[in-house]
């Protein structure tokens, strides 16, 4: 399959996916005022930044007390704007609320935004309790959640265990690959001096996927090797110019490489 179709469709899905994990499906409550809370909790979503919003959420949950969508969503505004002590005194109601649905945002989110990447792993774990196969996908669809914990392993410095973890991730049955899957092993590998299996997985994700980061860590093999790398770092400084980099809407990517360290290689 063409790599840019192959690329398309996986976006596609992962958009789907996305859109798939905001609003809840009100009918299923038999309690009029909690259905009613639901579908308030709802709407407020849509408009979540605004002040109307807030006392929406409020107003949903003095209704029904139990409505963790809306401790969940009246959080989100503080976490995007950095108030990160009242989104972590909503998210937790949530996760106390419904720990299965909300575990996986709440681990996701300390490793995306807080980079607490030891809570990120203990929320993790916890929720292989109730997805002991697979522990779904972070809320922008980029990684599977067993890749996030492989990130935080990094992170924390043990980086045999976030390639063990990432390697047998890969191994299981019907595993759905990311964007930037091999590459942030490749980036592992390269972190422990193990050059050949780096550029291995390098090269798997320039098929699958190629971006200037990516490009980048393959020029610095190649320089490592005392090999032409000239080409590779110009392709990688190119590549950058065009917009094809590893992107997130609200932060830094684990693993970001800029352009002055391209620059500067």
């Amino acid at each position: 399959m063409d790599k840019s179709l192959k690329f398309c469709l996986s976006f596609l899905g992962l958009l789907i996916y996305s859109t798939s994990l905001a609003q809840v499906n009100c009918t299923i409550f038999i309690n009029d005022q909690c259905k009613e809370s639901c579908e308030k909790s709802n709407f407020a979503e849509k408009i979540q930044w605004t002040q109307y919003a807030q006392e929406l959420f409020d107003e949903a949950i003095k209704e029904c007390p139990t409505n963790d969508f809306a401790f969940k969503e009246k959080a989100v505004p503080y976490l995007k704007s950095g108030d990160f002590v009242t989104w972590k005194a909503l998210i937790d109601k949530a996760v106390e609320l419904d720990p299965k649905k909300n575990l996986g945002y709440r681990g996701w989110c300390k490793f995306q935004f807080l980079r607490d990447y030891e809570g990120t792993i203990q929320d993790l774990e916890l929720l292989k309790k109730y997805y002991p196969k697979d522990l779904g996908r972070s809320q922008n669809g980029d990684y599977n959640l067993s890749l996030v914990k492989a990130m935080s392993y990094s992170a924390l410095g043990q980086k045999e265990k976030a390639i063990e973890t990432i390697e047998t991730l890969f191994k299981t049955e019907n595993y759905f690959k990311g964007l930037y899957d091999y590459y942030q092993l490749g980036v592992t590998y390269f972190e422990i001096g193990k050059y050949d299996k780096a550029l291995e997985n390098f090269e798997k994700q320039s098929k699958e996927y190629d971006f200037a980061e990516n490009i980048y860590f393959r020029s610095k093999i190649s320089k490592i090797r005392n090999k032409d790398y000239l080409d590779l770092k110009k392709l990688a400084l190119k590549a950058y110019d065009e917009g094809k980099i590893m992107k997130d809407d609200y932060t830094h990517q684990f693993n970001k490489v800029y352009r002055k360290q391209m620059d500067e290689l």
